[in-house]
């Protein structure tokens, strides 16, 4: 009978102890977002600090043909057309969904969606070539602005499906 009871006593131990340690999925992408963005590789892609390490890593990924084409494009039909291509590349190779030290680095200069991201950095490369200011944090701002106003836009278009009005409690 002892034994049975210490059995269950430790049975209800582990359980209480599992219990209590789950994390919500907030949590969780938070915890693994904190180490990803200390690492200088993920899956063996090399992740840049910065946007002008960004900038070194692009210029020895890309052809020299290709740069020429790319900056002598004007930058907004560059940003149009390379968004679906290298900026998808950005994206997945660089962490962007997930967290990595670029894409919390431009999370602190204000620009929090991954496709902003991309953008920020397509363009920014646009005028580094082409030995233009960066302006990375108006860039930044930008894209953040445009982004509220077609949330904004949307929302008004949406359809109201229901509507409830609550009734304040007194006391």
């Amino acid at each position: 009978m002892k034994k049975f009871q210490l059995v269950l006593l430790l049975v209800a131990l582990f359980s209480v102890a599992s219990f209590a340690q789950r994390l919500t999925k907030d949590e969780i992408f938070q915890k693994n977002y904190d180490k990803r963005i200390k690492k200088e590789r993920l899956y063996g892609v090399y992740i840049p600090k910065d946007v002008p390490d960004a900038f070194t890593q692009l210029n020895r990924l890309t052809p020299r043909e290709a740069k020429a084409n790319f900056k002598a494009v004007p930058v907004e039909m560059a940003v149009r057309k390379l968004h679906f291509s290298l900026g998808r590349w950005i994206i997945h190779n660089w962490g962007f969904y997930e967290g990595s030290r670029l894409s919390h680095h431009l999370r602190q200069v204000g620009v929090n969606h991954p496709d902003d991201q991309a953008r920020v950095l397509i363009t920014a490369y646009h005028r580094y070539l082409n030995k233009q200011p960066l302006a990375v944090k108006e860039l930044a701002a930008h894209y953040t602005e445009k982004r509220r106003k077609a949330f904004e836009a949307k929302k008004k278009e949406g359809q109201v499906l229901s509507k409830e009005i609550r009734k304040k409690e007194k006391g």
